[in-house]
């Protein structure tokens, strides 16, 4: 893999951005963010810089502003089109002007101009934005400062309104000549557990005995190479909550920012049931553009996205429940599908579709999901068997918007589970179409085992659908709420909830007066209950919360809430509703939160110095990871080809065995553990848990059952004929003994890795006792005596 970022110009001029500096405080699941871009003109001549960079997708940026020698110029929040107009006036007139904007075509692009920065001086553009952080699977907050912004595939005849059809040069990383600097205040009344980076961090440093805060920063020297995330562990994160925050005391009752906001958090005790055996049709959309063949991040020896998806997908396969219908497209320039029509879960169309999956490449050209979306939508339903759609895709789209409506128009067919692969993914397309059908989404980019998080995703897609989801709030007479978050519809165990709204009416209190009373007599409170039905069952979860709006100068719960709704109305310059437009545009400026609509315009208007001739141009270029099939030309225009990959490759077809090479060694497709589905330290040790795990996954059939033969000898580490030899035929056929022996193992050897083969088991677990009947506690006796193993029988309880 060779990897390329950028800061020179074509003309090999020093970039006038020199560091970024980050601030980070997290409270509980929310971060404030305060990103500094330091910028000085070495040049002889007045400069435009330009840098375009990456932002999640829920982030939600309220503050711009610039220190230009020793001056500080504070951004207005204005309509789009006039901030353009006014930057370009200024510039024209002599002044210094700054300019932030969301690109016109995903949440998750920016931009930012620094226009006529003189030669010699510095400027200082800080900008600050709040944003949730997700939960992760192991109950980590998931915090990640984005760095990776990789090329996006774009249709003819798309506008050419994008940031990201600025050129910008490239050069290797060695010479990146801007470095990140970066620390993290966190605080939790739960205690801080331990703090992780994919990035070296110096030493936590706890600044108090009971551990509820905590700092942490980058280690110095760091590039700006590669996506930055902290995944923090706090000692209790399932605990429900209501935070509620007082309004901008100089605007009126009734606004959105004069109101108090409150901020829900629940945890929905769902309790977990077993899966249906026939619950639904699942469509796997694959994304099989040239750049999935891209590593899954930065560092050496990454994994290749395609690779990943591939494995993952493997398992996926494994695991559905017999009596299902599935497919699975491929896509890219054009797209494929597996099966002409869904088909029936079996034994005979699991193998047809391993044997296709295993031979997939990264060669169907660039990255269009909107056409395969559309001819999955345009198929008849099976009655009964409601469609789950699973999409793998690096996000590479420059249409996303498109594809969020399409999603959400079709909503009421489906859910939609997203999984963002590799780093530089767009979160804006990878939420998007989630958030937009009720599914869940999932970042994957290289750190953690991509396993573990698609099955999470495929046991949400098996619960039972719940219903009547409803929310209710019970308040003094004289206050109501106004919901500010979507309806809520779907539900999943194990899942956070957050809901945002307004409070509107006369607080029993209010004030700094009434804060000291309150604190004097019995507080006055309010209590939201979350109610819903789950298999003919209701259930209720209540959190009681004191009416006592907390200030907060930087009106971050405000700001979420602004951002949330934001989210259900802009859709983009060219996809939002001509009814939306309006109500965006307006929530956008009351709330001083940015969208396709709006942008920051800071005037220096102290400066006064014409320019002579255009303004010199400096792109600034952000890290990209290439693909490893892309053309290397040093020193030129990172205006890389949106489809890289190969042509004419054989596309899906029935297959027996293929032969391929990877890092000099050849292997068989239909061998699990060497086609591509282990990690590069997995190839060097046949003997890991990991490899016996895949090879165990790999030879079970579609039925949940194993079958007696020397592949599951080697698991095991016996041979054949002790395992016959010991086979209890009076009791169970040779299949039941191996399912019972595979079953046992897992549980014994594989503990640390339950969430990728619990469906697995499970399957197997129910096989065994329509299989063996009665006689299965002493098959199940026989085979803990053969394996010596210390297993609990309990766990072929069904």
């Amino acid at each position: 893999m060779v990897q390329f970022f950028g800061l020179l110009t074509l003309q090999r001029k020093p970039v006038p951005l020199k560091s970024i500096s980050v601030s980070v405080s997290i409270y509980e699941f929310v971060a404030g963010v305060s990103a500094t871009l330091n910028y000085e003109n070495e040049e002889e001549v007045p400069l435009e810089a330009i840098f375009v960079f990456p932002m999640d997708e829920d982030s939600a940026v309220y503050s711009f502003e610039a220190l230009v020698d020793g001056t500080k110029i504070v951004a207005e929040l204005q309509d789009k089109m006039k901030a353009r107009t006014n930057y370009k006036n200024a510039i024209s007139q002599g002044h210094q002007a700054f300019l932030l904007e969301e690109d016109s075509s995903s949440r998750d692009v920016f931009s930012c101009n620094v226009g006529n920065l003189q030669p010699g001086s510095k400027a200082a553009v800080t900008l600050k934005y709040v944003q949730e952080l997700p939960l992760e699977t192991d109950g980590a907050l998931r915090f990640v400062l984005p760095a990776v912004l990789n090329p996006r595939y774009k249709l003819s005849g798309s506008p050419k309104d994008s940031c990201l059809d600025v050129k910008t040069p490239i050069v290797p990383v060695e010479d990146l000549p801007y470095t990140l600097s970066m620390v993290a205040t966190i605080d939790s009344q739960h205690g801080i557990e331990k703090v992780q980076s994919n990035c070296p961090l110096s030493p936590t440093e706890y600044l108090g005995e009971d551990k509820t805060s905590a700092q942490v920063s980058l280690a110095a020297g760091h590039k700006f190479d590669r996506d930055v995330e902290l995944l923090i562990y706090y000692s209790e994160v399932h605990t429900p909550s209501v935070v509620l925050e007082m309004g901008m005391p100089n605007v009126k009752p009734g606004h959105l920012m004069g109101d108090p906001t409150a901020m829900v958090s629940f945890y929905p005790n769902i309790p977990e049931d077993q899966p249906s055996n026939t619950c639904g049709e699942f469509i796997f959309l694959m994304d099989r553009s040239g750049s999935m063949q891209s590593p899954m991040n930065s560092q050496d020896r990454s994994q290749l996205r395609i690779q990943a998806a591939k494995e993952t997908l493997i398992l996926l396969l494994k695991s559905l429940p017999i009596g299902c219908y599935f497919n699975i497209y491929g896509f890219g320039s054009s797209y494929e599908a597996c099966f002409p029509e869904s088909v029936k879960y079996t034994q005979q169309t699991m193998e047809e579709a391993l044997g296709r999956v295993t031979l997939m490449q990264a060669n169907l050209g660039g990255t269009e999901i909107l056409a395969p979306l559309q001819d999955i939508y345009r198929r008849p339903s099976i009655p009964g068997y409601p469609l789950q759609l699973f999409v793998f895709t690096d996000g590479e789209v420059t249409d996303t918007f498109s594809v969020i409506k399409e999603v959400g128009i079709n909503r009421q067919k489906h859910r939609c589970f997203s999984f963002g692969i590799g780093e530089g993914a767009s979160t804006s397309l990878i939420k998007g179409i989630a958030r937009a059908s009720g599914g869940t989404s999932e970042f994957i980019t290289g750190k953690g085992r991509m396993q573990s998080k698609a099955l999470r995703t495929l046991k949400r897609s098996l619960q039972p659908v719940v219903e009547n989801v409803s929310l209710s709030w019970h308040l003094p007479s004289r206050l109501s709420t106004e919901m500010l978050s979507p309806e809520q519809t779907v539900i999943f165990r194990g899942q956070r909830l957050i809901i945002y709204a307004q409070l509107t009416g006369k607080m029993p209190v209010s004030g700094f007066l009434g804060y000291l009373i309150l604190h004097q007599a019995a507080e006055t409170t309010g209590e939201v209950c979350l109610k819903y039905t789950l298999q003919g069952k209701t259930f209720e979860d209540k959190v009681t919360f004191p009416l006592q709006p907390k200030p907060d100068a930087n009106l971050t719960i405000h700001r979420l809430a602004a951002k949330s709704l934001l989210q259900t109305k802009d859709m983009g310059l060219r996809e939002t509703p001509a009814s939306d437009k309006k109500d965006a545009l307006n929530l956008s400026l009351e709330s001083g939160v940015i969208s396709s609509f709006t942008a920051f315009i800071a005037i220096n208007k102290e400066l006064n110095k014409p320019v002579q001739g255009p303004l010199a141009h400096r792109n600034i270029l952000r890290p990209i990871v290439l693909s490893t099939s892309a053309p290397l030309n040093l020193g030129c225009q990172a205006a890389l080809p949106m489809g890289l990959g190969f042509r004419g490759t054989p596309r899906f077809q029935p297959v027996k065995k293929a032969v391929s090479v990877e890092h000099n060694m050849a292997y068989h497709i239909d061998d699990y553990s060497l086609c591509g589905l282990m990690t590069h330290k997995d190839h060097h040790s046949p003997d890991s848990v990991e490899n016996h795990l895949v090879q165990l996954i790999y030879h079970q059939n579609a039925n949940g059952s194993w079958d007696l033969n020397e592949d599951l000898a080697k698991v095991l580490g016996m041979s054949l004929e002790e395992i016959t030899a010991a086979h209890p035929a009076e009791l169970v056929d040779s299949s039941g003994w191996a399912t019972i022996l595979a079953v046992i193992w897992l549980h014994g050897n594989s503990k640390d890795f339950k969430c990728e083969w619990e469906l697995l088991e499970r399957k197997a677990v129910a096989w065994m006792h329509v299989h063996a009947g009665s006689t299965m506690p002493l098959v199940v006796k026989a085979a803990i005596t053969f394996l010596k193993s210390s297993v609990d029988p309990a766990i072929f309880t069904y």
